[in-house]
Order: C-alpha cells, then structure tokens, then sequence
C-alpha cells in the first residue's frame, strides 16, 4: 500500500484530505506543521506528501527545501495543496521541487486527477 502524509495545520482539512486518500487506497500519516512532518519524514519517508503553505512552526515551502536536501528527500511526489493562487507561488512551490500544485478547496476529483499526472496512481 502507498503511503501518504498530509501535511496541515487545519485538523478539518487533514481529515477531508485523509479520507479522499484512504478512498483512493493510500495509507495515511498527519502532521500539523512543517516540523513535525520533517521528523515524521526523518523516520518513514512516504510516497507522496500534500503538503500546505501556510503553517506555524515551519510552513509549507521551507519544509519542502529541507526534504528535498534531506537524504531520500528527492523520492516523495510533493502536491502543494494551498490558497496561495499568486502565480509567483506556484513558480516557488515548483522551483523549490514540488510535482503539482492543487488550489484549496479541493475534492476527490482534483486530487485523483493530479495524482494520476505524478504517475502515483
């Protein structure tokens, strides 16, 4: 089973986004900050990360530079998974090594859809 870590600091989108996943036949991990998914990430790296940008601690972006320096950081399909719609997000979020880039809200389709882009499915 592929493995998945949701990466947000809302428990009600962690939740949304989990059951899509679980749904979709990924097993699923959280974390509510950039921290805590890096030392979940440390331990078991997963298979793909949705990942926010806004967070406390350590956000969305500075998490992905760390993983992607990180030994093994180069393997999980990243999808940022944010309401930062400014096109200079998205070219960072890209730049910095994420696969996709999903604008919040989202729902099963959107997510299946670009799942299927990244070659995850």
């Amino acid at each position: 089973m592929k493995t998945c870590l949701i990466v947000d600091d809302s428990r009600v989108v962690r939740k949304v986004a989990r059951k899509i996943m679980e749904d979709l036949g990924l097993s699923c991990e959280e974390a509510e900050d950039g921290q805590k998914a890096f030392d979940i990430c440390i331990v078991n790296m997963p298979e793909v990360i949705l990942l926010d940008w806004n967070m406390p601690v350590m956000n969305g972006i500075k998490f992905l530079r760390k993983l992607r320096q990180t030994l093994g950081g180069d393997s999980p399909k990243v999808v940022f998974c944010t309401t930062e719609n400014d096109f200079s997000f998205i070219q960072e979020a890209l730049g910095a090594g994420a696969d996709e880039y999903i604008m919040k809200p989202f729902d099963s389709e959107i997510i299946q859809s670009k799942l299927l882009q990244i070659g995850l499915l």
